[in-house]
């Protein structure tokens, strides 16, 4: 069972996602390595943070009803803390009371107190309460951005994403043949079901560690084959994986040109390139070169690179709308405009690398993101600023049980020669 030492980690975890404007899952694993947390006290950590952070506006909903006046902070995070577990965890009602209670300020802890238990008096209540409400705040979007969905995609389209967003996403698995792949007692051992279109991946109930430590296989989403899919690159051809991190397409890629050719694996200095060599020694990318390049940054790139590259793939910084059920405190760091904001980055970023490609090669501009402003409009001010280019092929992926939502465009010369 855990313990108040594995809860107080939790109130920590949002105290810092709170404070700062690092994602979810950097401060977890800073947390759980500094509590020194064993593989199952660090999973049920994971699972409550995650779970306050995708249901916040649900949690302040009934925060409401059973407290008038204002919460402080500190109290609030707890509250939430103490209600995601009562309601929506269904951890018994003693142990979520208690060790939560034992966590506040001497003098916060009657008001605590008498707040969760009247929660496990009218959960039921409070649960029926809770199906009445409008999808946004059901399931804990920002308004504006289910305002945005609904106005674009229509009422039963927004109420789906939203609803999407707010479940667990599922452990999905890509073998990877560079290191021999996945086995048969590795299927069995996961309870690893195919996905039907992506050849090689696997929905599994049970991550299966070894092979994941060793590289024969790795966590990711079939929707990050979308891209990768349309560049089609050939064994022996010279690649540019720019803004890589972590490095999923390019191992992908690697697997598709059977480890030949070059690939030059693009990102920022520091923890994402670091994190991208990582992946690309475990995962046996061989013929992957990991750089570190600042795109924007005047004389960053090597005079040597221009016009060198058979194809290029930029998978760009984007919102993450296609994706929220993994990124799951994105949403809240959105501000409205965001799409006129990231789309801006989007296309510097593009335009920078488009002196890159050779003569007759093809681009694939790629994002996680379902907003057009970000995918096909920014497409569009590329092939106005290169007229040499036009689109060859879109694809435009909506989040569903089996894959992520995701957006890519492959462009090349007007003729191809």
């Amino acid at each position: 069972m855990a313990s108040k030492h594995t809860r107080r980690t939790c109130a920590a975890i949002l105290r810092d996602w709170e404070e700062s404007t690092t994602f979810i899952d950097r401060i977890i694993d800073k947390h759980c390595n500094k509590a020194s947390l064993d593989t199952r006290d660090r999973a049920f950590v994971q699972n409550i943070t995650l779970g306050v952070i995708r249901n916040l506006n649900l949690l302040g909903f009934w925060i409401d009803l059973l407290r008038k006046g204002k919460t402080g902070n500190e109290e609030q995070r707890l509250l939430e803390l103490g209600l995601y577990q009562i309601l929506l965890m269904r951890v018994p009602d003693h142990a979520a009371v208690n060790e939560t209670v034992e966590l506040a300020r001497p003098r916060a802890r009657p008001m605590i107190n008498a707040v969760l238990r009247r929660a496990t008096r009218e959960s039921d209540d409070l649960l029926a309460k809770a199906a009445a409400l409008p999808p946004f705040q059901r399931y804990s979007m920002p308004e504006y951005i289910y305002k945005r969905w609904e106005k674009k995609l229509g009422p039963e389209k927004a109420a789906s994403l939203v609803e999407y967003a707010a479940s667990p996403a599922p452990m999905i698995i890509r073998s990877n043949p560079l290191r021999g792949g996945l086995n048969a007692q590795d299927l069995e051992l996961s309870r690893a079901t195919p996905i039907e279109s992506y050849p090689g991946f696997y929905l599994v109930e049970t991550l299966p560690t070894e092979a994941l430590s060793s590289g024969r296989c790795y966590a990711q989403d079939p929707s990050t084959a979308t891209a990768p899919g349309l560049l089609a690159p050939e064994p022996g051809e010279r690649i540019l994986d720019a803004c890589a991190a972590p490095g999923g397409k390019s191992a992908i890629l690697a697997t598709a040109m059977e480890n030949t050719g070059e690939i030059i694996a693009l990102d920022l200095a520091g923890p994402r390139s670091e994190r991208l060599q990582e992946n690309m020694s475990r995962l046996a990318a061989d013929n992957v070169t990991v750089m570190e390049i600042d795109l924007l940054k005047e004389g960053a790139t090597p005079a040597h690179f221009k016009e060198s590259f058979d194809r290029i793939i930029i998978d760009v910084p984007c919102s993450n709308t296609g994706v929220l059920r993994r990124r799951v405190d994105a949403r809240w760091r959105l501000m409205p405009g965001f799409e006129n904001q990231m789309a801006s980055l989007q296309l510097r970023l593009v335009l920078a690398v488009l002196p890159l490609l050779k003569p007759g090669g093809k681009l694939v501009y790629s994002t996680c993101s379902i907003e057009a402003e970000e995918n096909s409009e920014v497409v569009a001010s590329i092939v106005e600023s290169y007229p040499s280019l036009r689109v060859i092929k879109e694809v435009t992926l909506i989040p569903s049980e089996v894959h992520d939502g995701a957006y890519a465009a492959l462009l090349g010369p007007l003729a191809d020669e």
